[in-house]
């Protein structure tokens, strides 16, 4: 199995590059943005040693998939999608918040509310949840977007108060932030999936707010199967997940999250081979399609031909 672990390529009028965790950008005429997914995977904000042969296909075509059923919720980003692997689109000045929606107490949220912490980013939690059960509303738990390092949980009033985002534009974040759960809740359903958590990022161009980055991909949400989860919750068993909540798991297992001194463990093919299968399900079950493996002989080669035809498409319009 091949998988792209980075790109090195040199688009018509690039003008800047920058390398992710998962995503390389390639700014073209200071105008696009060509973001390429490769196969890395990140845990805990730390960029794994192996890449996820599929994975970048499996996050960049749910993608595409979600934007495109979203845009009548909020304009985004995309203007391309011309290979498997990327997306070509505006350049916004993203704000420096990603906003995090939980409809259940899963995952970050579990683990503070399992500590004692009964608030969480400002805002209040009953007494008496367990792991997985559902909130009594969706709650959104904003955090700070960091440079390098991990992400910060930040509450609503500390956002307006350090002037990060201004409160008109902030409620608008909140709104459709709530508006985009919703339809990803409704779409999930109708493919037997509970969209547990999810996060937006968004940005402006030309006082526009649009929606960027990815959604309701594996690495961006949560999803249960809505099939046997109230019994296993009423059992106290553990959910049957589609998420890289597995991939923390199998970390912590481990002993790794993350931290000083701590070692990520070896990833044997076998690892490496269960990770890509479980990416590809996920795929296969959110959007009801068959997943097509590109065995291109040289995927490189392929992602520079694809992505230059469409940057000079685009500089020519």
């Amino acid at each position: 199995m091949k998988a792209v672990k980075e790109t090195h390529f040199n688009f018509p009028k690039q003008s800047n590059f920058y390398k992710g965790k998962v995503r390389d950008v390639y700014t073209i005429d200071n105008q696009f943005l060509a973001m390429v997914v490769t196969d890395r995977i990140s845990a805990f904000d730390v960029v794994l040693p192996e890449a996820i042969p599929y994975k970048g296909q499996v996050l960049n075509q749910i993608a595409a998939k979600f934007l495109a059923a979203t845009k009548d919720i909020v304009p985004n980003w995309v203007l391309a999608t011309p290979d498997e692997m990327v997306t070509i689109g505006r350049i916004c000045d993203p704000f420096k918040v990603e906003m995090v929606i939980r409809g259940y107490l899963a995952g970050h949220a579990w683990r503070e509310y399992s500590l004692g912490k009964r608030t969480i980013c400002g805002v209040s939690l009953p007494e008496g949840l367990k792991e997985n059960d559902k909130l009594p509303e969706p709650i959104i738990t904003p955090t700070t977007k960091a440079a390098v390092g991990h992400d910060e949980d930040i509450s609503r009033a500390d956002i307006l108060a350090k002037g990060i985002v201004s409160e008109e534009d902030y409620i608008q974040l909140e709104n459709y932030t709530k508006a985009l759960y919703q339809r990803g809740t409704e779409m999930a359903a109708q493919r037997g999936l509970i969209l547990v958590d999810t996060k937006y990022e968004f940005g402006k161009a030309e006082d526009v707010i649009y929606l960027i980055d990815e959604i309701h991909t594996p690495d961006s949400s949560r999803y249960f199967y809505a099939e046997g989860y109230q019994a296993r919750q009423q059992n106290g068993e553990a959910q049957k997940q589609l998420s890289k909540e597995f991939v923390r798991k199998w970390l912590i297992e481990n002993n790794f999250q993350g931290k000083d001194g701590q070692i990520v463990p070896q990833m044997t093919e076998e690892i490496i081979g269960s990770i890509s299968d479980r990416y590809i399900e996920l795929y296969e079950q959110i959007t009801g399609e068959q997943f097509v493996k590109d065995n291109s002989e040289n995927l490189l080669a392929r992602i520079e031909e694809r992505t230059t035809a469409e940057i000079n498409k685009l500089i020519q319009a």
